[in-house]
């Protein structure tokens, strides 16, 4: 009994509560690491705008990377890919959920993954602000960067958790559905 009561609740925001605390660390390190180099590496490391735009880009990228194919599975059991049939050229956008009834997720995990994948869109944009305020239009092409990044993880994972009640209520209204397709369709135009 005693045991219970220093052990905090499931779900806490402790690492150590982790299923998978090597994936969560290195989600979070990719989440936050990108912020931290865009707000801190120009004004205390270096005056150098390319460097500090490559190595920004770079770990979003990895962070794309790595919470597409690695953090939503382990995490959180889902995944989501993009599939184009080679004879039409038609793309399709796979959205794919752990069935709850094989497979239970940690409550830790899914608490960090949701808000880590929120918090992130909503910080650049943020930052977009700051750059448009501030008439740093060189930055806001980083920060619209980051954001395309971001916002594709956010809305094709709140996709996949079809148990979600953000999914539910954004696909039920075809806004998010919209929102993406015409975003991904003016990539390729």
């Amino acid at each position: 009994m005693e045991n219970a009561q220093t052990q905090p609740p499931q779900g806490s925001l402790n690492w150590r509560l982790s299923s998978h605390p090597i994936t969560l660390v290195t989600f979070l390190f990719f989440r936050i690491s990108s912020l931290l180099v865009y707000l801190f590496g120009l004004r205390l490391f270096t005056s150098n705008f390319v460097l500090i735009f490559i190595i920004t880009i770079l770990l979003l990228a990895t962070d794309f990377y790595y919470l597409k194919n690695i953090a939503g599975r382990r995490l959180v059991g889902l995944r989501w890919w993009n599939e184009v049939d080679t004879s039409t050229g038609d793309s399709r956008w796979v959205f794919e959920s752990a069935d709850p009834d094989t497979r239970t997720i940690n409550a830790t995990d899914r608490r960090f993954f949701w808000i880590a994948l929120y918090a992130q869109p909503v910080l650049w944009v943020l930052l977009a602000i700051v750059a448009m305020a501030s008439l740093e239009f060189i930055w806001l092409t980083l920060v619209v960067i980051a954001l395309i990044l971001t916002i594709t993880n956010t809305l094709a994972f709140s996709r996949c958790d079809k148990f979600s009640m953000a999914s539910s209520t954004l696909y039920s209204s075809g806004l998010a559905r919209n929102l993406a397709g015409g975003m991904v369709s003016s990539w390729f135009r």
